[in-house]
């Protein structure tokens, strides 16, 4: 017995934590119903009445309109309707109280709001999908809007979930390693995914879901050592970011090469007006089968090209001016934003 009421308890605690902020209202409404229903058979059985006469005898009583009774009532069922009358009125005391909660707490609006925001993020396609919000996701989010690209943040903190909010980005509040979340954040149509959680094994197992949901996305993960490499491309990463390693390497190059550290800062930044790009050329750009020279990217646009990746992948440095540009080719440019824009028009 004890053992059953347990279970029952237990699963009252797992309603209230699926429902949230709804619980108020639906244990209300519940309630009201258990009300009703009690009200209908207490009639039936106390004073023999039939279905009919008994319904519409809880709905007068219940909604206090003041008709007389259906019928006369004994000494019990007048305490029956009495105990009716003050558990009806106090379920309805308890709705207009939770109802009123929502509205005060602003809770309806936010519920609105998560709405709106999942509708647009069902209509995104090719966008970018950041999994946690913590001190690397919150910087990759930054970077990423800065650069005016679309992205969908899922984290579970509700906290950060409403901070997000409050500035305008898109996110989906829940657990990234369950499939029905990041389908949630659009993962079918996304081009990217990065995980960016602080456990590593969760980075894992979202980076398997990503891959076998989505097998084209470009999945960027982040890992904690050395050995997450192998794990995680297993899982299906594309590349493994290992954000202490770069950040060490970082700091000892800005001992190391302070001049040329800087350099990077400023180009990948853009603090001033200056920076690095990679740039995609399509089957149908003017540029494909020209070499450097021929494409004349240096007199018209004021571009330096530092590299050229094949579409193969092979890596090309310091390209020769007779290197021939190909369909699939991207262009590791530095210069000014004006002139990248100038570009991408015929890329």
């Amino acid at each position: 017995m004890k053992s059953k009421s347990k279970s029952i308890f237990v699963k009252l605690l797992r309603l209230r934590r699926d429902f949230g902020m709804f619980w108020g209202l639906i244990s209300g409404f519940i309630y009201m119903t258990l009300v009703f229903i009690g009200g209908i058979v207490g009639y039936m059985w106390i004073e023999g009445w039939n279905l009919l006469n008994s319904f519409y005898m809880v709905v007068i009583t219940l909604s206090t309109v003041g008709f007389m009774e259906v019928l006369p009532l004994s000494d019990n069922g007048r305490l029956f309707t009495s105990i009716l009358i003050l558990g009806g009125v106090g379920g309805f005391a308890y709705l207009i109280g939770a109802f009123s909660q929502l509205l005060v707490e602003g809770r309806l609006q936010a519920i609105l709001g998560r709405r709106r925001m999942q509708k647009t993020i069902g209509k995104l396609r090719d966008h970018i999908i950041v999994c946690g919000y913590g001190r690397i996701g919150a910087i990759v989010t930054k970077e990423v809007m800065d650069e005016g690209l679309e992205i969908v943040v899922v984290e579970s903190n509700p906290e950060l979930i409403a901070s997000m909010e409050a500035s305008g980005i898109s996110c989906v509040e829940g657990d990234a390693t369950n499939d029905e979340v990041l389908k949630l954040a659009g993962l079918d149509h996304a081009k990217t995914l990065i995980a960016a959680l602080s456990d590593e094994a969760a980075n894992v197992y979202v980076t398997l879901i990503a891959r076998q949901s989505n097998s084209k996305v470009n999945i960027i993960a982040r890992g904690n050592e050395t050995a997450s490499i192998s794990r995680l491309e297993f899982a299906g990463a594309d590349r493994v970011v290992l954000p202490h390693t770069i950040g060490g390497i970082r700091m000892a190059q800005s001992v190391l090469r302070p001049t040329v550290t800087n350099f990077l800062d400023i180009a990948m930044r853009g603090k001033i007006d200056l920076q690095m790009e990679e740039l995609f050329v399509t089957a149908e750009s003017e540029l494909v089968g020209l070499d450097l020279i021929e494409s004349k990217i240096r007199p018209r646009f004021n571009l330096i090209i530092i590299a050229i990746r094949k579409g193969s992948g092979e890596m090309v440095f310091n390209p020769g001016p007779k290197e021939v540009i190909e369909a699939g080719d991207t262009l590791l440019t530095v210069g000014k934003i004006s002139d990248l824009s100038a570009i991408s028009k015929i890329l």
